[in-house]
């Protein structure tokens, strides 16, 4: 048994995590680091995961981590500059969902993020976790910083577009709406259901921080919206590019993606209901010949493998065990 510490049990994505590892059959949840719900039962704050997980959470220690096998962060923005060090210093296998060390250089992190890194020399030590980009080298890793959820979503649907030269990497658009879980478990106005039920708004305009990953990944010019829809779970990214090479956008898809195994490359428009729950991904593109354009389409679930489901995909393949363990394809529908 694989004993797993998750930094952040108590949030959202730590709940997603903890139900993934109730039924995984090697990762055990062993550490349930929680500092603003420190001493109480998990059974209080995730309530549908009472039959498994009779303990309470506990703050951070770093003593506690000397039996510990692999850590999952799920932490605020900020937190994991200031634990990594200690982490990677003790060789544990590390997947962190924070924002802290996804991008390549401490410039471009400061220009999205507004301040400076504060372990600028560690972000050449984190591979980027999407393993369907970076597959071998997240193998045998020991430290994977996990892909934001609409960055996951946009980089899947037109990775493969790009790179075979179906489209140009300067004229991408990508327009996203997640569910309200993405926004984090802590009360916010912006949120709550008086705000958002009934609604559909744009935020983050022009300067949203996933931003900056898909342009990495893709390298590309990327405008990015991102919108809040009145749901709980799920991303829907609508993606655009014009078209600059002969070739059928969904048969690239359906080429890049044959092995895949959380994959469906579908010839309907995919809906976020389809993958809830699920660690899946179904995708779709088409040629508009009025436009000249290609759009291509893309559902995940933001808490699956827009967030938890990912970690523990990534985590499977650092520690050399089957990568589809303990996940599944399979949406909870209706």
């Amino acid at each position: 048994m694989i004993r797993t510490a998750i930094l952040g049990a108590s949030g959202y994505v730590g709940g997603e995590l903890l139900r993934l590892l109730a039924a995984h059959p090697q990762l055990h949840a062993a550490k349930l680091f929680g500092e603003s719900k420190a001493g109480r039962p998990v059974a209080e704050t995730h309530p549908h995961l009472a039959p498994f997980y009779a303990g309470s959470f506990e703050k951070f220690d770093e003593a506690a981590l000397a039996d510990v096998d692999l850590i999952l962060a799920a932490l605020p923005h900020g937190h994991s500059q200031d634990v990594a060090p200690t982490i990677l210093e003790r060789g544990i296998p590390f997947v962190d969902l924070g924002a802290d060390f996804r991008l390549n250089n401490a410039a471009t992190y400061e220009r999205w993020y507004g301040h400076a890194h504060k372990a600028p020399a560690l972000l050449g030590e984190f591979v980027y976790g999407i393993p369907e980009l970076n597959r071998a080298a997240i193998r045998g890793s020991k430290a994977v910083a996990a892909a934001g959820c609409y960055a996951t979503a946009a980089i899947l649907a037109l990775k493969p577009l790009v790179d075979s030269g179906l489209v140009n990497p300067k004229s991408l658009i990508v327009d996203a709406a997640s569910g309200v879980s993405g926004a984090g478990r802590e009360a916010k106005e912006a949120t709550g259901f008086s705000t958002v039920d009934g609604s559909f708004s744009a935020y983050g305009l022009l300067n949203h921080r996933h931003t900056a990953e898909m342009e990495m990944a893709l390298d590309a010019t990327v405008l990015f919206t991102p919108h809040l829809v009145p749901m709980t779970r799920g991303i829907l990214a609508t993606c655009y590019g014009e078209a600059t090479g002969e070739g059928d956008p969904l048969e690239t898809l359906r080429a890049a993606y044959a092995d895949e195994p959380f994959f469906h490359v579908t010839d309907a428009s995919p809906a976020t209901k389809w993958v809830s729950g699920s660690n899946g991904v179904q995708v779709t593109a088409r040629y508009d010949n009025r436009t000249g354009r290609v759009l291509a389409l893309s559902a995940i679930d933001n808490l699956g493998k827009g967030a938890g489901g990912q970690m523990v995909q990534c985590a499977n393949l650092m520690l050399g065990l089957e990568e589809t363990a303990g996940l599944t394809a399979i949406g909870v529908y209706p």
